[in-house]
């Protein structure tokens, strides 16, 4: 018998949301235990949708704001206000995304400052506590219009203050955090971050993901410079050298950003979300964990979905089945960190241009194959 079903899986890349895998999971248990209690909890991992997600797993309301786009463009904005009323989620996207900037990329130009505007909106409104979700930013700022929106002021030169980009970085002489905006003076901050990379070089936040966003092999270099640059007047000016940090280069920087002009910590975002839902709790009279993503690899071990979820239940030995669009190689080690299964629902063994086409149907019938064998077994 199933009485407690929780149903946690990441989003399949390009094919399914995390909400819409629940709701394929959810219904397909409800044919065999309708009476099952299901408790859905789509992950976010930071970017687009996670403030839906956070919203759908906990309760909360979205709130809407003007503030500036990626081009210092007046938008409306959005950010989520989670049921405990002090809890805000606020994904960087929503204002400094790539998709906002359409064919026009130029992280030389473009600006976080909406960022920090939707950070001080949820402040004034209440907020005591922000999880900040980075991913698909068109930015490579360094976080510092986020941080010259809530009062942290740059110099040039001339000690004139002045709105850094990607592309001037390199001209910040001074910086001056004792002007942020006293209202953050007692907000806590998390930023959720998957990612390790320094802040620049090689393997930096330029180098990596520059080009994507639209920056020429020039212009990397120079935008490399410009991270670098900061990260001497930061420990110049704040005392701060978190520039090896993992994730600083995230998001164009904005990891790096968040640390030091925030004093925000970085979580992978699969624990951010399990504290966030009191998962520790929910977790210690489930029947089956169903989680998930669009493919598991010895890449998953570090720490993503599956195993951060893996890693919880296994305190109160909960079963924790995976449900994956493929599976690579090298992925035994998540058996030892508390996976009890893994199933892909690449039925037919097509790539994935032919899978994406039918994977709803396909995880409902190897959902319907596995909660069949299970209901089989247990009767």
């Amino acid at each position: 018998m199933i009485n407690k079903v929780i149903l946690i899986p990441d989003s399949f890349k390009g094919t399914m949301s995390s909400s819409l895998v629940c709701d394929i999971m959810e219904k397909v248990i409800k044919e065999y235990y309708p009476n099952a209690e299901i408790l859905k909890i789509p992950v976010a991992d930071g970017g687009e949708g996670s403030v839906d997600a956070f919203i759908q797993a906990t309760g909360g309301t979205k709130r809407f704001a003007q503030v500036k786009g990626p081009y210092f463009d007046q938008m409306e904005s959005f950010y989520g206000v989670l049921e405990d009323e002090k809890t805000a989620v606020i994904e960087m996207a929503a204002c400094a995304g790539l998709p906002l900037v359409g064919d026009e990329k130029d992280p030389s130009k473009t600006t976080t400052f909406g960022v920090g505007q939707l950070i001080l909106e949820a402040v004034k409104n209440g907020a005591e506590h922000i999880i900040m979700g980075l991913g698909g930013s068109a930015t490579n700022d360094c976080g510092t219009g986020a941080a010259a929106a809530c009062g942290v002021t740059f110099y040039d030169k001339n000690k004139k203050p002045f709105i850094p980009v990607g592309g001037t970085l390199k001209s910040i002489h001074m910086i001056d955090a004792t002007t942020i905006n006293p209202l953050l003076k007692n907000v806590t901050i998390t930023t959720m971050c998957d990612i390790d990379n320094p802040l620049y070089g090689i393997n930096g936040a330029a180098h990596i993901f520059g080009p994507q966003k639209g920056a020429s092999p020039a212009m990397v270099e120079e935008l490399d410079k410009g991270l670098r640059h900061v990260s001497e007047i930061v420990e110049k000016d704040l005392g701060i050298k978190s520039e090896n940090m993992p994730g600083a280069g995230a998001a164009g920087g904005m990891g790096y950003g968040m640390h030091v002009f925030f004093g925000s910590t970085l979580q992978m975002g699969i624990e951010t979300v399990l504290d966030t839902v009191n998962f520790d709790e929910l977790v210690k009279n489930a029947d089956y964990i169903f989680t998930g993503e669009g493919k598991i690899d010895s890449q998953s071990i570090r720490g993503k979905v599956v195993i951060g979820v893996a890693r919880r239940a296994k305190k109160e030995n909960v079963p924790v089945i995976a449900i994956v669009g493929d599976i690579g190689d090298g992925i035994e080690p998540v058996y030892d960190m508390g996976v009890s299964a893994v199933f892909s629902i690449n039925r037919v063994a097509v790539d994935f241009k032919h899978a994406k086409l039918r994977s709803q149907n396909d995880l409902a019938l190897t959902m319907d194959n596995l909660i069949r064998f299970m209901k089989n077994i247990t009767n």
